[in-house]
């Protein structure tokens, strides 16, 4: 089908593959998401335990479930004190602040234990997105959002929930160190690792793309496509969609790729891929 797709080693932590290539790696991902984190929110974080692609499945077959790119959970002497939902998004049309308010439910759901009493003891959540673009159009670099009492704004309402976004173009707020981790997050080259964090996680950024085992997995994602052949499913479109999408094609591209692919859902490629890229 000719597919153009960035190498493993062109590939940006901006890019779902690589971010959760390091996440899923033992050794790498505790340390390199421990110190990111720290970076990103300006604090030092304690023991973390770090999962890829954690899936949490919708209470009813008619719901929706949802998939989580990186979660990072924190603990203190052992208790769960705070959870870090971490997703980069490419610009895919989505309406990232009710897809988050979705996600932060979900994700709450899974500490609330039947006969709970003391609802202080729910972990904090933070719902961090990274994006290559500004969501809110004011330049600025992050963007923390809590609820807040409108009357009387000035007084604290803690639920211990927070959704941040972080937008790697952004000129304004943060610090000069958030800068510098989101353009090396944008582009990750070693030209950008420019202080001691981003030359850390640089360093453990190359060890992880020279792992033959993530390049294998890399190389698999568009051979997958090409190795279907007969009786190809909806379903299978779907993660066709999902597999263009990380691949960086285009919607217009996607629906020239089915089409020319599996001729039996041309006439549908148009609305599938609508269907699927809206997702997310």
């Amino acid at each position: 089908m000719g597919y153009t797709k960035k190498t493993l080693q062109e590939l940006d932590l901006i890019d779902n593959f690589l971010s959760n290539a390091i996440a899923s790696n033992r050794e790498l991902g505790e340390p390199f998401y421990r110190l990111l984190l720290s970076v990103l929110l300006g604090k030092e974080l304690k023991t973390v335990r770090v999962l890829a692609q954690q899936v949490i499945p919708a209470a009813t077959p008619e719901l929706r479930g949802i998939r989580m790119d990186v979660e990072i959970t924190e603990y203190d002497e052992g208790t769960v004190t705070n959870i870090y939902d971490m997703e980069p998004h490419l610009k895919d049309g989505l309406h990232l602040p009710k897809h988050n308010r979705y996600y932060q439910a979900k994700i709450d759901g899974r500490y609330v234990k039947r006969g709970l009493k003391d609802f202080s003891e729910i972990p904090n959540l933070y719902v961090i997105t990274i994006t290559n673009y500004d969501i809110f159009g004011r330049d600025y670099m992050m963007y923390t959002v809590r609820n807040k009492c409108e009357e009387i704004p000035d007084m604290e309402y803690d639920d211990g929930l927070q959704f941040i976004y972080f937008n790697t173009k952004g000129q304004k707020g943060g610090s000069q160190a958030i800068k510098n981790m989101l353009k090396y997050i944008q582009n990750s080259d070693s030209k950008n690792a420019v202080d001691d964090a981003t030359r850390k996680i640089d360093y453990y950024v190359r060890k992880v793309k020279n792992l033959p085992e993530v390049e294998a997995g890399y190389m698999t994602l568009g051979d997958w496509i090409d190795s279907i052949v007969d009786s190809v499913k909806e379903e299978d479109i779907k993660v066709v969609v999902e597999i263009l999408k990380e691949l960086h094609e285009t919607k217009d591209n996607a629906v020239l790729k089915i089409r020319s692919k599996f001729p039996e859902f041309a006439n549908q490629a148009e609305r599938l891929v609508e269907k699927y890229w809206k997702e997310g």
